[in-house]
């Protein structure tokens, strides 16, 4: 009987680990799992031990102004995994958090043996990090095909799973979407996707706001529809008040596919979300601001592509989706190409044929993603 335990840090690599787990107890009925996560690991009966919430953090001014609290958890969770004994480790997502994590478990006790899910964006900023990567962990599952030969020359076991937001997505239904909304068929909606950590509701959120606005200043009959992720909506509802005298907001655990394909155009945080309004046929733009100290070390020390959307990356880092970031995103930029594309069909459907193009190059097999991910976890072993 196998004992696996899972770490996780943030929502998108708690909700993977969550997959991974549901089916590693499929395959294995009498397998034991425990692990440290958010709310999709306790809704499965993994409660975590330790609480990590406080680690969605974007940028990395803010990553080193916790970075004592990061080194006091990885400690935490190390000590957590070693009292449970596992056969294996699966550290989900969460770069610097899962790294330090590992580091302290192989050298306390490097027979068990630790499985990276979701590398690091070699290919993006740092290749040195492969490197670091196969000389801490026994095994990788990530994301993309063109990530294995980074890791060829350090003989690290990959297995490619795909990309997760892919695998467990499907297409949504724009009828389901406008009737929960209340919205009318004819009614053009422009959804607005404010992101999933504190620090994009207040950095990101209000610039989208007000472009969504001015939208509806210039077209009054565009219904504004804002789907918050479930990890913020609270802390959203504080820090806007008035969302709801301007804006309709989708009620809490709404179906987000039907929510995504009842829009006509999106206005978007960069993120996971970017994928899976492209599988909804759904043309959209990315917005993004982060600290100029972070940006500035991003962009000219470490961030290798022009752009920052993994479907415009994935088009030979092409601009398939409008990305107005840093200086670029203003309020006025994005309300200008959001009229632009509200009234006109044509150029909705030009996009979207490019954005099918990009999402065809990012699937990579025909099993979810999580299962790909559990068997080589079992295999392993």
């Amino acid at each position: 009987m196998s004992r696996i335990y899972l770490v996780a840090a943030e929502p998108s690599g708690d909700l993977l680990a969550a997959e991974i787990a549901t089916t590693l107890k499929r395959l294995e009925p009498d397998i034991e799992l425990a692990g440290i996560g958010g709310d999709y690991l306790a809704e499965i009966g993994i409660h975590s031990p330790v609480d990590v919430s406080e680690l969605s953090v974007v940028g990395l001014l803010e990553g080193v102004k916790i970075y004592k609290r990061v080194v006091e958890l990885a400690d935490q969770a190390a000590d957590e995994i070693i009292r449970f004994a596992p056969d294996a480790v699966a550290l989900v997502d969460s770069w610097g958090f899962t790294l330090r994590v590992a580091k302290r478990v192989r050298a306390r006790a490097p027979h068990i043996r630790l499985i990276k899910v979701v590398g690091p964006q070699v290919w993006a900023t740092r290749p040195g990090r492969a490197r670091t990567l196969a000389e801490t962990v026994d095994q990788l599952v990530c994301i993309h095909a063109f990530e294995t030969p980074f890791y060829e020359p350090y003989g690290l076991p990959v297995t490619v799973m795909g990309n997760p937001a892919l695998s467990r997505g499907r297409t949504g239904s724009r009828e389901k979407g406008r009737e929960l909304l209340g919205v009318r068929t004819s009614e053009p909606v422009l959804l607005v996707l404010p992101g999933s950590r504190r620090s994009e509701i207040d950095h990101v959120a209000p610039e989208l706001f007000k472009a969504a606005r001015l939208v509806k200043k210039r077209q009054p009959d565009t219904r504004i529809v804002v789907h918050p992720a479930e990890s913020i909506r609270a802390y959203l509802a504080e820090q806007c008040p008035d969302l709801e005298s301007w804006a309709t907001v989708s009620p809490s655990r709404a179906d987000r596919f039907d929510i995504m394909a009842s829009a006509d155009y999106a206005l978007a945080c960069s993120g996971t979300v970017t994928s899976e309004l492209a599988m909804q046929s759904v043309p959209f733009l990315v917005g993004y601001h982060t600290g100029w100290v972070t940006w500035a070390l991003a962009r000219f020390f470490l961030f290798k592509p022009t752009h920052i959307t993994l479907l415009n990356i994935a088009a030979d880092d092409t601009e398939v989706v409008p990305e107005f970031v840093q200086t670029k995103f203003t309020a006025e930029a994005m309300a200008r190409v959001a009229s632009d594309m509200l009234s006109s069909e044509d150029a909705r459907k030009k996009q979207v044929v490019q954005q099918d193009k990009a999402l065809s190059r990012m699937g990579e097999g025909d099993k979810p993603s999580a299962d790909i991910a559990a068997e080589a976890i079992l295999e392993g072993l």
